[in-house]
């Protein structure tokens, strides 16, 4: 049977290939389908990384019937740092022939532009879904990360990738009480540094100091895989994206004495469980699910963490930490699921020892590379 590739076009094919994991996963018990609406955004011009980028999504088709999906993504900054192209929103059946043809012609569309590698799966930034699940399938998935099936990364390996960076993701049980240690350690940061931790009263001060946390993440995000500085539009999307709906009690920030944001963290309540129910869609009962979720959670994920590098070193990270433990004690959290964390960021790693059993059901994704040929 003869497989056809189409290139997506119009809303109607874009809701296609946004709903196709939806089939493919259906009866899988750990896959956490996305907002269809946030994904509609996400890939079309409302998302500013397209003034900044080229884009290719693709179908791949078999008899009339959806196999696979792919989107092809050239970061013109990435060009010019690495000569890449990435490729994300990548699902297909378990047939070699379409892992490969979906590739390819992500290959195909970028030869052009004289790239040298292609790497994925990746988004247009960190805020968006990255990494192939190669460990831990049998964990249910956050509303930040991927679900893949184990035949995945067979299929990246076969093709010809290898391995380009590992994250790392756990869950952390919190402790009833913090050590004395840390208390001590954040009381002595505090007072030597000048630091302090901002009490959010509204979700109109989320707003005031929206752009410094975005900032922040810039500076501390600058030197991790793929990561490319956020324009002002970018920000300003982001901010839209996720403070329009996060609770002010799991947003914590820190201060230095000039009132400038060098560390903060956005943790929500797990919502995966209310996302599966929604599937894909707010209304008319999706909303309801996701309010409960909200309302009655001892589980939190945390979506993002980021210390000013020049804060680092005195104590920030540590300090960012403490914040969050004391919140998650007195909010009664039971546990709470990390962020995914390059492998090789210890200082990140490290801090999750705090948390009772240190890190538990590690779960590992990766992002794979390989050359690209020319005749």
């Amino acid at each position: 049977m003869s497989l056809v590739l189409t290139e997506v076009k119009q809303k109607s094919t874009l809701l296609k290939f946004i709903k196709f994991p939806f089939d493919l996963y259906k009866n899988c018990p750990f896959y956490v389908p996305p907002l269809i609406d946030f994904e509609l955004s996400s890939l079309t011009p409302k998302n500013p990384a397209f003034e900044i980028s080229q884009v290719k999504l693709l179908l791949a088709l078999r008899e009339g019937v959806i196999v696979g999906r792919i989107a092809g993504i050239i970061l013109d900054a990435e060009k010019e740092d690495k000569n890449l192209v990435r490729f994300g929103w990548i699902d297909f059946i378990d047939d070699k022939t379409v892992s490969n043809a979906l590739i390819q012609a992500v290959i195909d569309w970028a030869k052009p532009f004289g790239v040298t590698g292609i790497h994925g799966p990746l988004g247009f930034t960190d805020f968006d879904f990255e990494g192939t699940l190669i460990e831990g399938f049998n964990e249910l998935a956050t509303q930040a990360t991927i679900y893949n099936f184990p035949y995945y990364p067979i299929h990246f390996k076969d093709l010809g990738f290898s391995k380009a960076c590992d994250w790392i993701e756990g869950r952390g049980v919190v402790p009833k009480e913090l050590s004395k240690r840390m208390v001590r350690s954040a009381s002595l940061i505090k007072a030597r540094f000048k630091l302090k931790a901002k009490k959010i009263k509204s979700k109109s001060q989320i707003k005031t100091y929206s752009k410094g946390i975005f900032k922040t993440l810039n500076n501390s995000f600058t030197n991790l895989y793929g990561f490319y500085t956020l324009t002002d539009k970018q920000i300003d999307y982001y901010v839209d994206a996720y403070f329009g709906f996060v609770r002010k009690e799991f947003i914590t920030i820190i201060v230095n004495e000039k009132d400038e944001v060098v560390a903060c963290a956005i943790t929500l309540p797990s919502i995966s469980r209310a996302l599966q129910k929604a599937k894909g869609k707010l209304y008319p009962f999706g909303f309801i699910h996701l309010l409960q979720a909200f309302r009655r959670n001892d589980t939190l994920d945390m979506l993002l963490i980021g210390v000013n590098p020049q804060y680092q070193k005195l104590g920030a990270s540590q300090l960012i930490f403490f914040e969050l433990l004391s919140n998650f004690i007195k909010k009664k959290v039971g546990v709470v699921n990390s962020a995914i964390m390059l492998e090789d960021n210890h200082n990140v790693i490290n801090l999750w020892n705090e948390f009772r059993g240190n890190v538990t059901n590690m779960i590992r994704r990766r992002c794979f590379i390989k050359p690209i040929q020319y005749e």
